[in-house]
């Protein structure tokens, strides 16, 4: 595999705390890559390392070949790595149409864009970015009357209408609803159509329905990968972070 994201060796400290001991991370072109781990295993600040947020101690971030170590955050977006954090970044006050409007790429600032005339071709991306996030019939609504799962498939929303190559997602699905649970991991299912997604995850019945690969961190080290049977028969992993017990493995389609 040629991966378009890759860590080497990856170290972040934080006043003499080792936050992550030396990660390597492997992403390949369109597939889904799914990180579990304890609270405090290093899994945030692993995709902060990516895009900057914390600064890299030692090692390496590879996008697409190159190494983009430590570069600004906004060089790193503009490559083409879109990054989702837990809480819903939106702007309640305006539609849902016009949240999408804002983020796509080469649009600046809020008066300019939502004031300029829109073009159809962006008219249409926009549209295919709401019928991807389950949002169409929903354009016109203020973002402040959505549901808290309904806010975080516009942040989704936002970051695809950048056209990044890879999307980083941070518990995405923290405080939905069962239901919005399950739309969010079919949404996600289908961004490997145009993107590589990473996502951060504590619920393993959504990492069972959306994962391909699983990384497991721990104490800021990577403890395990593989497939979700290989993670739920690991029996490092279960003494960790799953429970002594094993949890049934349901077939993922």
């Amino acid at each position: 595999m040629n991966p378009i994201l890759s860590t080497k060796n990856l170290q972040v400290e934080f006043s003499g705390f080792k936050a992550l001991k030396g990660v390597d991370l492997e992403v390949g072109e369109r597939e889904i890559v799914t990180i579990i781990g304890p609270n405090g295993a290093g899994k945030s600040t692993l995709l902060d390392a990516i895009v900057s947020k914390s600064p890299v101690a030692a090692g390496k971030v590879y996008y697409q070949g190159k190494d983009i170590t430590n570069k600004n955050p906004y060089e790193i977006a503009r490559m083409g790595i879109g990054r989702k954090f837990q809480n819903p970044n939106v702007y309640n006050e305006l539609t849902v149409f016009e949240n999408i409007l804002l983020a796509l790429k080469g649009t600046h600032g809020i008066f300019d864009s939502i004031t300029a005339k829109l073009t159809q071709t962006k008219r249409n991306k926009i549209i295919d970015v709401l019928d991807r996030i389950g949002l169409l019939d929903y354009a016109a609504t203020p973002v402040s009357s959505l549901s808290h799962g309904q806010k975080q498939w516009v942040e989704i929303g936002m970051v695809i209408a950048q056209d990044p190559a890879v999307v980083l997602l941070d518990e995405p699905t923290a405080g939905m609803t069962p239901e919005e649970t399950y739309m969010t991991g079919e949404i996600i299912k289908s961004l490997v159509h145009n993107h590589s997604v990473v996502a951060i995850e504590h619920d393993m019945e959504f990492v069972k329905q959306i994962a391909e690969r699983i990384v497991v961190l721990h104490q800021g080290e990577k403890l395990a990968e593989g497939s979700v049977q290989e993670i739920q028969n690991n029996s490092k992993v279960i003494e960790v972070y799953l429970g002594r017990e094993k949890i049934d493995v349901a077939a993922t389609t």
